[in-house]
């Protein structure tokens, strides 16, 4: 399995024309019209062979690739790629930005440079695809605004019966989360453990205290580039999460 993971490939590699006109409308916040979590057939194979293991709850998952909504399906499941990273790179944040760019000595390298780090396999993630899912209602929710250590928990909150500001969704989504019986098969089945403390009773958060009473966003230049540089941890970390796995007897059987 490990010769066929490369943890070092970042998607936007085969991800069509990517790359090109990125900074050409926006030299701050650039922009590409194309998603590698949808148009990366590395990410989505690598996706697939990934996730396809047995579940906490005693089932395989065995996922087989498609298109569009269909892109992974298991039993009644279809799935989609997620980037669990964010960079913030919204209009209504652009006066950050501009300070966070005036700081560093090329920009458009320190945000490239970024984008190709995340993108590997430690920086996806996939959910059940549904109208008004996971992955859309974290991002526009205002208390977590594409933040993955929020995101995670509101779903160590979900496991334990409490509210949290994901939790019409989290509920709707209820018989995904029981395929990992609890808030530690979850975590464990994504490779997530640095996400959380080692007893799995706590979220380690990149930024603040986790308490959904504020503007999620990184406040400051410093606040900004502390961000990035925790995520980026975070992905390295996984990553190995990762390769350790694939060196491991867990993958050994054809799918």
């Amino acid at each position: 399995m490990r010769n066929k993971i490369d943890i070092n490939y970042n998607f936007t590699q085969d991800t069509p024309h990517y790359w090109e006109g990125f900074w050409d409308n926006d030299s701050i916040l650039g922009g590409s019209g194309h998603d590698p979590d949808i148009e990366s057939k590395t990410l989505q194979e690598y996706q697939r062979l990934l996730w396809s293991k047995p579940l906490p709850n005693g089932e395989n998952m065995l996922l087989t690739k498609g298109y569009g909504a269909y892109y992974l399906t298991w039993n009644n499941y279809r799935f989609g790629s997620d980037s669990i990273v964010t960079s913030f790179r919204y209009r209504k944040y652009r006066y950050m930005l501009e300070k966070v760019a005036q700081s560093v000595s090329d920009w458009h390298k320190y945000l490239e440079c970024y984008m190709k780090d995340s993108y590997t396999i430690g920086g996806e993630i996939i959910f059940p695809k549904m109208m008004g899912g996971i992955n859309q209602s974290r991002g526009c929710n205002p208390f977590i605004r594409d933040r993955w250590d929020l995101t995670i928990e509101c779903i160590r909150k979900y496991y334990l019966g409490e509210q949290n500001p994901l939790s019409n969704v989290l509920d709707k989504n209820k018989d995904f989360f029981n395929l990992f019986v609890d808030f530690k098969g979850y975590i464990d089945f994504f490779y997530l453990q640095d996400c959380v403390s080692s007893n799995y009773g706590s979220t380690n958060f990149w930024l603040g205290n986790g308490n959904f009473s504020e503007n999620p966003l990184p406040k400051s230049i410093v606040e900004y580039k502390q961000w990035i540089a925790n995520e980026l941890a975070f992905v390295r970390s996984r990553n190995q999460r990762i390769s350790e796995a694939l060196n491991s007897g867990l993958y050994n059987y054809k799918h």
